[in-house]
């Protein structure tokens, strides 16, 4: 036989061959791409930081619960945040690790989220841990059954504390599918609770109960602004002079200011602290603390005639336009979503600890001995890298004055240290932004620059002219706008309207809260988000968080807007939601605080 011939052969069989390869692959390489890792690329920093990990993340997507259901297999949702601390150590420890990954992947739909994108996503699975095991925080994590009904949460563990639980519930899920699956079912019935009566009352007299009036704030453990709370309690006080309340609240905020949960440096807050005396943060900085405490102090300079409370809340606006200005110093493009609790080595509040021996080489002896006593540098540091300056005992006002010059050495060393930054510009974030430039702005008229700059961002970047976007990060925009976004804004925009008295400025506000009714408002009632992927979602939209409560902010801000339709619609929203408030009334003040 001729060679020709069996070489024709090939080649056309091989053809065939390279032809059927080619098809199979265009078969195979969609599911091969579905089960690796899809956060690399993300335009949510904290997605993308998670590219590398060994666990196939996927999004919060409808196809999740659509392969969910024909796989019959458990959905693992990790919530978390790109400033979180303890996030950054559950990735390190649990999902870097090949046989947690391993596992994760065989066993379970792995889904990572961005708290700060799916809001909405994120309070209904707070909710549930706060209801079924009496902790909430992130990270988080979740299981859900494939109809998506929780089934079991978590917040942090240890590595192997983690393995163990998912190995025991994947293995009774093998078991007991049916019957779990009724127990979640189950547990998504809402409780049945007792309405309050009188819920300004009711706030008041709870808020009264839980005040530490020895430390300021709320508690005796870990320490928290709790905004909302304090503005609440701010403006109930101004209507009606109470001497508790005025006690209350000198206390508390001269204790955020004085202690550890204020940057002295810089300016500023940290999210919380861990002890009950505001000494000891985690360190990061969110845009929407700062922003509402820059309100509440502005605010309470003129309630409690206190003006120190002018310079603070000012330093605070400072803070957020050097430090979160998408474009630094300014808030032209926005302001970015939060400033990282760890630094470019990885290193808890290696931004702004100092260690005595970088202190005393700065500073005459004059200077090192009034800081050594006011920081407590003749103290051991708590910190594993050093001090963090607050006062540890109490300083003079004079003492103070002489402070000023060292902390502004301190801050000029310090812009050599490199403080990662969640480059996400949230719609929401940035109404809040709003209203801290313009209550700045009421106190010092060269801010009114600054409020200008951000209204029209907002208008050009975060509206299409039918709906908000979620914000933009990377140049892209992030669809999926919440009631949060439309009712922070909206706030935002209250505030600027009474303060420049724009005709374009308030028409764009109505139009802005016509769009959150109608997107948000079913006739009956609010919801977080125009459609929730969870089978039952217990989102309260009147209750509070670290930001107040997004229906009573919508509904407030229509009411007071003008205009019969949008008037009406918010004094009927408020005043039926107040009737039909439940839980503990403490997580109810912007509520009880609406007229």
């Amino acid at each position: 036989m001729s060679i020709s011939p069996i070489y024709g052969w090939l080649r056309r069989d091989l053809s065939r061959y390279a032809a059927w390869l080619l098809m199979l692959a265009s078969l195979l390489l969609p599911m091969l791409v579905q089960a690796g890792n899809r956060m690399a690329g993300n335009p949510s920093p904290y997605l993308a930081q998670h590219g590398k990990d060994p666990v196939h993340w996927r999004e919060w997507r409808p196809e999740v619960i659509a392969e969910a259901r024909r796989g019959n297999r458990l959905i693992l949702v990790s919530l978390g945040y790109y400033a979180c601390h303890w996030c950054h150590v559950m990735q390190r420890e649990t999902w870097a690790d090949r046989e947690v990954a391993k596992f994760v992947n065989a066993n379970f739909i792995a889904v990572k989220v961005d708290r700060e994108v799916n809001a909405g996503l994120d309070a209904a699975l707070q909710g549930f841990s706060e209801r079924t095991r009496g902790v909430a925080g992130w990270p988080l994590n979740v299981f859900l059954t494939p109809e998506g009904y929780p089934l079991l949460a978590l917040t942090y563990v240890p590595r192997d504390d983690f393995l163990q639980v998912a190995k025991a519930l994947a293995e009774r899920w093998r078991r007991e599918s049916n019957s779990l699956s009724r127990l979640a079912r189950q547990a998504a019935r809402p409780a049945t609770r007792r309405a309050i009566t009188d819920l300004p009352q009711a706030f008041l007299t709870t808020a009264k109960a839980e005040a530490d009036m020895l430390r300021g704030g709320f508690g005796q453990t870990a320490k928290f602004p709790m905004t909302p709370q304090l503005l609440a309690l701010l403006e109930m006080h101004a209507r009606k002079p109470d001497p508790t309340l005025d006690e209350f609240l000198r206390l508390t905020l001269g204790q955020m200011i004085t202690g550890g949960l204020r940057d002295h440096v810089a300016g500023g807050f940290f999210r919380y602290t861990v002890d009950p005396d505001w000494s000891e943060p985690h360190f990061e900085k969110m845009l929407y603390d700062n922003a509402l405490l820059a309100v509440l102090y502005l605010r309470a300079a003129e309630v409690l005639e206190e003006p120190r409370y002018t310079g603070i809340g000012l330093e605070t606006v400072d803070l957020m336009l050097a430090e979160m200005g998408a474009r630094r110093g300014s808030a032209a493009d926005g302001l970015v979503a939060s400033l990282s609790a760890v630094d470019d080595q990885g290193r808890e509040g290696g931004g702004y600890l100092w260690a005595r021996e970088e202190i005393e080489r700065v500073l005459d002896a004059a200077d090192y001995a009034l800081v050594e006593r006011v920081w407590g540098l003749d103290r051991a540091a708590v910190f594993e890298l050093g001090y963090l300056p607050h006062e540890v005992r109490p300083a003079s006002e004079q003492e103070r004055t002489r402070l000023a010059p060292v902390l502004a050495r301190l801050k000029t060393l310090r812009q050599q240290r490199a403080i990662p930054r969640d480059e996400k510009v949230l719609t929401g974030w940035n109404g809040l932004a709003l209203a801290a430039l313009c209550a700045a702005a009421r106190a010092d008229p060269r801010y009114r620059q600054d409020a200008d700059a951000l209204y029209a961002f907002v208008r050009a970047r975060l509206w299409d002219g039918r709906r908000l976007v979620k914000g933009v990060s990377g140049g892209k925009a992030l669809p999926g706008a919440e009631l949060e976004d439309y009712a922070y804004l909206a706030y935002g925009l209250s505030h600027y309207v009474a303060l420049t008295g724009r005709a374009d400025a308030k028409r764009f506000l109505h139009t802005l809260l016509e769009a959150g009714w109608k997107r948000f408002h079913d006739g009956k009632d609010f919801r977080m988000e125009e459609a929730s992927m969870l089978a039952s979602s217990h989102a309260d939209p009147w209750e509070d968080g670290p930001t107040p409560a997004p229906a009573a902010i919508l509904a407030a801000v229509s009411q007071a807007a003008g205009g019969p339709g949008l008037s009406k619609r918010g004094a009927q929203a408020l005043a039926s939601a107040r009737v039909a408030a439940t839980g503990s009334p403490l997580w109810r003040a912007t509520l009880a605080n609406s007229e």
